[in-house]
């Protein structure tokens, strides 16, 4: 009788949908507890944690304490990327989402100046610091998986489940103080503003439901099997990956610039200088954002087919062209103007820049420097692209007196995107799948490996 040799079990392919789909519930529930902060910080914190400011000061200091935020952010993905690149994406995902939930949830139970006097502002400080290491593990994290379980012609396609989580986030994190705005403002300062923060905790579970039952990116645990996990992928990225870093920081330019403009300075810029009501900017955003979670992976789609990086030069023009009609029918002060204004820059421009920019990013590192690579280029760009947007556009504003003047930001900033995304390195190859060993047997002989 032949004696049959024992084979390990085949490692099949995840479901590339499926890994999707979960990296969007995840994303939006962390970038609603991310969000969720710019809305308050906007519409209440002023008078609650910074009111011995005058207007301008409180409002210039509520934005820096949203910048402290993309401070954090670099560390985060610096940390998170080389942890998810040494033992698993999937284990930093669920850490980040514990992290941002906790931390979203303490800003709620937080007392204010009133209480606790200058204590308030720091602690809010301190917790929007957490928010940001947090969220910092999430984009990078999120993208890889994606990505990693796509097919090669898919790929900006599925890496943009993760960047719909955005939008998603919006429309939930504005509609919740879209709702809270609605109670008598004597209740909505006292109480009323902590509810949204609250309902993370019911949030922290759902995230770690959906995170617990994704698999592992097949291309890790390839380059474990192969054994080529490389030790500190930091050092690699900044001794062979400088160009690719750059451009990954740059590339976010054009759509942070108009992303951040209609999410937060609007919020202000509306009612304080137009006399709009804060619920109609608030809706008009909600819908904005509701229809963008549909055309960011519309837009995604035509990326496979025609290239992302030709693609995104494309989107960088069209923002480039949309800056002044952006503004100019969100200054008529009307309810159609206003919806049309976000209409345009929301679901249109920052999709055509947004939606293909997580597969561009993740595919200028390779696989066993990506969570870190990408993470790093993504965050430092925020920092530098995206936490000075409020505050440029009120400085610009206070000055020249006229939203022209941001246009022509608006302008700059989508040239010099253009140009540094026609200048970027050549994506990198993809780790070939290998049906192998299932996650638990290249777990095992990786630690088997190790001791």
């Amino acid at each position: 009788m032949a004696t049959m040799r024992s084979e390990p079990h085949a490692h099949k392919k995840p479901s590339a949908a499926k890994v999707a789909v979960a990296s969007f519930i995840g994303t939006t529930i962390e970038w609603y507890d991310y969000l969720v902060f710019g809305a308050a910080t906007v519409l209440v914190f002023n008078p609650l944690f910074f009111p011995a400011l005058d207007p301008l000061a409180g409002t210039l200091a509520g934005f820096a304490t949203i910048a402290v935020a993309f401070l954090a952010r670099p560390l985060g993905g610096l940390v998170f990327g080389h942890f998810g690149d040494r033992i698993g994406r999937k284990k930093m995902l669920v850490l980040s989402v514990v992290m941002m939930g906790a931390g979203t949830f303490a800003v709620g139970l937080l007392p204010t100046y009133e209480t606790i006097g200058t204590w308030a502002p720091v602690l809010l400080v301190v917790l929007r610091f957490v928010q940001g290491f947090a969220v910092g593990g999430e984009w990078g994290g999120a993208v890889v998986m994606s990505l990693e379980h796509a097919p090669a012609h898919r790929r900006a396609f599925y890496a943009s489940f993760p960047q719909a989580g955005v939008p998603a986030g919006t429309f939930l994190s504005s509609g919740a103080f879209f709702l809270v705005t609605l109670m008598p403002e004597e209740q909505l300062l006292s109480w009323g503003w902590r509810i949204p923060f609250l309902c993370s905790a019911l949030l922290i579970v759902v995230g770690l439901y959906i995170r617990l039952r994704v698999t592992e990116s097949p291309e890790f645990l390839a380059l474990r099997e192969r054994g080529d996990v490389v030790k500190v992928p930091a050092a690699e990225v900044f001794a062979s990956y400088k160009r690719a870093l750059v451009v990954g920081m740059l590339c976010m330019l054009a759509p942070n610039t108009i992303f951040y403009l209609a999410s937060t300075f609007f919020l202000n810029y509306g009612p304080v200088h137009l006399g709009l009501s804060r619920g109609l900017v608030l809706v008009a955003l909600l819908v904005a954002a509701a229809i963008q979670v549909v055309t960011l992976p519309l837009f995604a789609i035509v990326a496979d087919r025609t290239g992302t990086r030709n693609f995104l030069m494309a989107g960088c023009a069209a923002v480039a062209v949309g800056a002044f009609p952006v503004f100019l029918l969100f200054d008529t002060g009307t309810v159609a103007g206003v919806f049309a204004a976000y209409l345009l820059a929301l679901p249109v421009l920052h999709a055509l820049v947004y939606g293909a920019i997580s597969a561009f990013t993740a595919e200028l590192f390779p696989p066993r420097a990506r969570y870190t690579g990408s993470s790093v280029a993504y965050h430092l760009g925020g920092a530098v692209t995206a936490a000075p947007v409020p505050i440029v556009a009120t400085l610009l504003l206070t000055e020249f007196g006229s939203s022209s003047a941001i246009a022509v930001y608006v302008i700059l900033a989508a040239v010099v995107c253009g140009l540094v995304i026609a200048a970027a390195p050549r994506a990198r190859a993809q780790v070939e799948f290998q049906p192998a060993r299932s996650e638990d047997d290249v777990d095992r002989a990786a630690t088997a490996t190790s001791t």
